[in-house]
């Protein structure tokens, strides 16, 4: 089936909507995978409630300013995201926002700079960011030149190159097996990467109207997932903690760095900017004694969205 494609509000709405279905849908592969920055199989969750929120935000942003809906949506979504992957890929939606604020239409250079943004904004987020993740394919299809067989800004330039991100990404994703010790092992590819991919391709299908192009999903899955029933990813332990408080840049600075002692997988992003030069930050960490990391949260302001969920074999969400 396929529809009329477009790029504005309305396909842009979309176009969140089918990516939450699509990771809705492809959420036991994506949990599977999972081994990267901490085998706890629930990237599949946290990226479909995650993109979940932006959907449900989108819907009440009226107007025909693409980037402002996208602002609000990556925001929102933000706020509440759910692990690693859920910052990331809130943080990809705002910073993408930011990007084309003001468009009513969006061209494909216009997409480029904004997959660029977030990229930016996703690497300098992460106290320790890596190849083979997420922010690899951002940065892969970021890269990929304007078609030149087709007029600069038009919808033919927009497609064909929509098509050439979708390869570059599909590459990125398979390279990804040899960017990480951990899935060279498994021979699998990166979680959070192959959800982006995901996303990428009904961005695609929204923006083009055409569904029926060849989707590099199935095949990635087929190829390079694990059919072996993997146990070894439930061998990890401690907690993953998160919140949302507002503070100064100096304060998130020294909070980052605070965090960072305490644990891994830090990532503090600004949300949006209040009063006082005050930011309201997401942060996130991986710690061995979640009482130590919420200690330092608290310490430096009104934590709210407070969240500790078990990394180990009884995944499950604790009262902070």
């Amino acid at each position: 089936m396929s529809h009329k494609g477009g790029s504005t509000v309305s396909a842009v709405r979309d176009w969140l909507d089918s990516a939450h279905r699509a990771l809705t849908e492809h959420t036991d592969v994506l949990n599977d995978l999972n081994v990267f920055p901490v085998a706890d199989s629930d990237t599949g969750v946290n990226l479909s409630t995650t993109v979940g929120y932006a959907t449900e935000a989108a819907q009440l942003i009226e107007g025909n300013d693409i980037g402002e809906l996208l602002q609000h949506a990556g925001r929102t979504a933000l706020e509440q995201a759910r692990g690693n992957s859920g910052v990331l890929m809130a943080l990809t939606l705002t910073a993408m926002g930011t990007s084309l604020e003001g468009s009513m239409r969006v061209t494909a250079g216009e997409l480029r700079d904004a997959f660029s943004a977030a990229q930016v904004r996703c690497w300098s987020a992460l106290t320790d960011p890596v190849e083979g993740t997420m922010i690899s394919v951002l940065d892969a299809v970021s890269k990929v030149s304007l078609p030149e067989t087709s007029p600069d800004g038009s919808n033919q330039q927009l497609s064909d190159w929509l098509d050439l991100v979708i390869a570059r990404g599909n590459h990125a994703v398979i390279d990804t097996v040899e960017q990480l010790p951990v899935l060279h092992e498994r021979g699998t590819v990166d979680s959070g990467a192959l959800g982006m991919l995901i996303v990428l391709v009904e961005l695609r299908a929204a923006l083009t109207g055409d569904e029926q192009r060849h989707n590099p999903v199935p095949d990635i899955i087929r190829d390079y997932s694990d059919h072996t029933g993997y146990q070894d990813n439930h061998d990890c332990a401690g907690f993953e903690v998160m919140c949302t408080v507002k503070l100064s840049a100096l304060d998130a600075a020294e909070l980052r760095h605070e965090l960072d002692s305490a644990g891994d997988s830090v990532l503090v992003s600004a949300v949006s900017e209040s009063d006082n030069d005050e930011y309201t930050w997401r942060v996130h960490v991986h710690v061995a004694d979640p009482e130590e990391a919420l200690a330092l949260m608290r310490a430096h302001g009104h934590a709210v969205n407070v969240s500790v969920t078990s990394l180990g074999p009884d995944d499950h969400r604790v009262s902070p």
